[in-house]
């Protein structure tokens, strides 16, 4: 008996009104939740990356932060204020970020080849890393300055200081709203949002430290401020670059449970084993999956092997959000010839 293959991305429709077996599982969340509101749009074909589709939202954030990082600049050399300085170096550290995310967004939608079966989505990934490694540089520069000034007696302008602070804690939170949505979807815009966030609370820092100098004249102050930049820097470059290595490792996507993939994939009449299952990230929103399914060839017709395709498709999409995946059917005696390399 042959074996059988079948991928997703040639015509069938298992997204909506999938009816499945009786004693199929419902979907892990449905049982707690009551249902669920997840899109499917995560095939490789025909759909944009979690990126691009908030392309528009980049662009509008890269103008804000850009213009912002300039206003910075001229107020931290006027008011002599490191922890400003420091902040506009993050906000560029923000613009080059964005940049990079934007950029990416249009890499990753070119088309795959014969070449590069994927397209180019990882780009996005990659940019990711780029983003989480100008963190951590940007971290390191700021504690090695703040450090050089201990000790020293440097006047601070409180004005310029207060002002430019403000202005790019005014920005960051518009940026900050506007990438709200796109970064639960797309680990780029998380990137980008990761730092605007932490932007934001730098901005809030040096105008904290503002108003301390402004009072009380404590100009160390500003440099107990350029640390707390920092301190804010580090644990999301740490984040961003874990969640990277994750997905350029291959490892199984947080929000898919393999035990529970394989209880309903079991529950699919007529199989009798799943092993090699297989699920990992292409870029944020593209999850695919592998698997090797044994068929009861006793009391199955082998005629019928679509249907059980359609079913494992259907459930892999709707109740896992994995529309990328192909599965091999193989009957119980083919099996002894594969060469297991997961259970």
């Amino acid at each position: 008996m042959a074996t059988h293959g079948h991928h997703d991305d040639h015509g069938h429709d298992h997204t909506h009104g999938a009816e499945f077996s009786d004693g199929h599982p419902a979907r892990p969340e449905a049982a707690e939740a009551g249902g669920h509101g997840h899109s499917h749009d995560h095939g490789l074909e025909g759909h944009a990356t979690a990126g691009g589709k908030h392309r528009k939202k980049l662009i509008i954030v890269l103008s804000i932060t850009a213009t912002i990082f300039i206003v910075q600049v001229i107020g931290a050399f006027i008011s002599g204020s490191l922890a400003l300085l420091a902040d506009a170096g993050h906000m560029l550290t923000d613009a080059t970020g964005v940049l990079i995310a934007l950029i990416a967004t249009f890499i990753a939608a070119l088309p795959a080849t014969s070449k590069r079966t994927y397209g180019l989505m990882r780009v996005e990934v990659l940019a990711a890393m780029i983003n989480g490694i100008i963190l951590s540089v940007i971290c390191i520069v700021i504690v090695y300055t703040a450090i050089q000034r201990i000790g020293s007696e440097v006047e601070i302008e409180t004005g310029p200081m207060l002002i430019a602070a403000i202005i790019g804690a005014v920005a960051n939170l518009v940026s900050l709203l506007i990438l709200q949505s796109g970064q639960k979807e797309s680990i780029n815009i998380r990137g980008a949002y990761l730092e605007v966030l932490g932007d934001l609370l730098g901005s809030v820092a040096v105008i904290v430290a503002g108003f301390i100098i402004l009072f009380t004249g404590w100009n160390w102050v500003d440099q107990i401020a350029a640390f707390a930049i920092a301190l804010l820097i580090a644990p999301r470059a740490y984040s961003l670059l874990r969640d990277v290595v994750r997905i350029l490792l291959e490892s199984t996507p947080k929000d898919v449970d393999l035990d529970q993939t394989r209880e309903h994939m079991l529950s699919v009449p007529g199989v009798e084993v799943v092993h090699d299952l297989h699920a990992w990230t292409i870029t944020s929103g593209v999850n695919a999956m592998s698997a090797h399914v044994v068929i009861d060839e006793e009391t199955l017709d082998w005629g019928r092997y679509d249907e059980i395709l359609d079913e494992l498709h259907a459930c892999l999409s709707e109740h896992f959000d994995t529309s990328h995946c192909t599965i091999q059917l193989e009957p119980a005696h083919h099996a002894a010839h594969e060469s297991t390399v997961h259970p």
